[in-house]
């Protein structure tokens, strides 16, 4: 896969000292979602984070990112910090390319009631919060927009292809898809009725194909 010059944003499952390496050496970039599964990494960053907001970030050199999203009756507040001095860090050696390590908050407001998550990454990336709280932002995006519809219109996580080729192909196959029925507007219903309509009736399938 060509991703030089990319940024490559992966959940904590991803967060493996050999993915880090191979996507250094193709000249891309990383923000790895971390968590327990990385044991003391996690702990080191959790601390780093704990008494830089102890001692209100005072001589401590960082970058501090905020945006404010609305909708569907909910507020959601994001704030990145990131840290880039990683001394402290004795793995830190061990992670190609680690420059930086990040803090997102997100608070949400929803009904009176507000609820607040903490995650932490680590990054290739210089410390720059609001870069890198894109980066997260975007991460999420696409997985709710693109990953949820191909696993509930088209059921890509059940697919048992597996051989060769095969799984790519039929990955292309399902974007061109997803892409045609996206582009109609005429037929106001979701992407699984859209499908439907198509298999259903012949005009409709010419028109997206033809559109």
């Amino acid at each position: 896969m060509e991703i030089a010059g990319c940024i490559v944003t992966i959940d904590d499952m991803g967060c493996q000292r050999e993915i880090a390496t191979a996507i250094i050496e193709q000249n891309a970039d990383y923000v790895l979602a971390l968590k327990g599964n990385q044991g003391g990494l996690f702990e080191d960053v959790q601390w780093l984070f704990q008494q830089a907001q102890a001692s209100g970030f005072e001589d401590v050199t960082h970058s501090f990112a905020q945006s404010i999203d609305k909708g569907h009756g909910r507020i959601e507040i994001r704030r990145c910090w990131t840290l880039s001095e990683l001394d402290y860090l004795s793995q830190l050696p061990l992670w190609s390319g680690l420059q930086t390590v990040v803090r997102v908050q997100s608070e949400r407001h929803c009904n009176g009631h507000i609820t607040t998550e903490d995650r932490f990454f680590i990054s290739s990336l210089a410390s720059q919060a609001a870069v890198l709280l894109n980066a997260v932002r975007t991460h999420w995006s696409i997985e709710n927009s693109l990953h949820w519809v191909l696993d509930v219109s088209f059921h890509e996580d059940a697919c048992r292809i597996c051989r060769d080729f095969a799984p790519q192909n039929m990955a292309l196959l399902r974007h061109l898809a997803l892409n045609l029925l996206s582009k109609d507007s005429s037929f106001k219903r979701g992407i699984a009725a859209r499908r439907k309509k198509a298999a259903w009736d012949h005009s409709y399938l010419i028109k997206l194909l033809t559109q």
